[in-house]
C-alpha cells in the first residue's frame, strides 16, 4: 500500500471512464429512446472535495451522451473526450493538452478498453467490479464497484495521500 500512496502523492488529473465507473454500466433506454443513466451522489461529493484541493478532473468515454455533459456540468468537469474508445490515444492527447505528464495522472476504468490508459497512467485504477484481466493490470482496485462510491475512494485516496483528506472533511463539522 506504501507504492500505492506515493503513486497518489504525485497525482495532479483524475481520470475516470463513465459507463461501469461512474456508473453501474447498465444501459438503460426509455420507450421513447432517450438513455437513462444513474450516477452516485458519493462520486460526486468526492469529485467536488478533490477538485477543491486543486486537482482538476476529466473524463475520457468511449460513448456520447449528452447526460455525461450534463453530469460533468454539474460537477465542474470541464475536459470531457466522448467518442473515444481509443482511450490510451485519448489520454495522451489529454496530458499534452493540459501539460500533465501521465506520471501524475490516475486514470480510473473497469473493462479492456481502459487497460492500455490503466496501465500508461501514473496510477491505474480498476473498480471492484471491473473485468478480471483489467483488474490484474492495475496498481490498485477500489472496493466499491461502479457508480457505487468507487470515485469517491479514488478521491479519497488521493486526498489521503496528499494530506488533504482530514481537512475536506472538517469543513462539515
Amino acid at each position: 500500500m506504501l507504492e500505492i500512496m506515493q503513486k497518489a502523492k504525485n497525482i495532479r488529473l483524475l481520470v475516470t471512464d463513465v459507463d461501469g465507473v461512474l456508473t453501474d454500466g447498465s444501459l438503460y433506454f426509455g420507450n421513447s429512446g432517450e438513455e437513462i443513466k444513474a450516477f452516485s451522489i458519493l462520486d460526486g461529493l468526492g469529485i467536488k472535495l478533490l477538485r477543491d484541493t486543486g486537482i482538476d478532473t476529466a473524463i475520457i468515454t468511449g460513448r456520447v451522451s449528452d447526460l455525461v455533459a450534463r453530469r460533468a456540468g454539474e460537477l465542474k468537469i470541464s475536459t470531457i473526450y466522448q467518442g473515444r474508445e481509443d482511450k490510451i490515444t485519448a489520454l495522451r492527447e489529454l496530458s499534452g493538452d493540459c501539460g500533465i505528464p501521465l506520471s501524475q495522472i490516475a486514470y480510473v476504468g473497469d473493462d479492456l478498453p481502459d487497460l492500455a490508459a490503466i496501465r500508461a497512467a501514473g496510477l491505474g485504477v480498476a473498480v471492484a467490479n471491473a473485468h478480471a484481466f483489467v483488474a490484474e493490470h492495475a496498481d490498485w482496485q477500489t472496493s466499491a464497484r461502479g457508480g457505487a462510491g468507487a470515485i469517491r475512494e479514488v478521491c479519497e485516496l488521493i486526498m489521503k495521500a496528499q494530506d488533504t483528506l482530514l481537512d475536506a472533511w472538517e469543513q462539515y463539522l
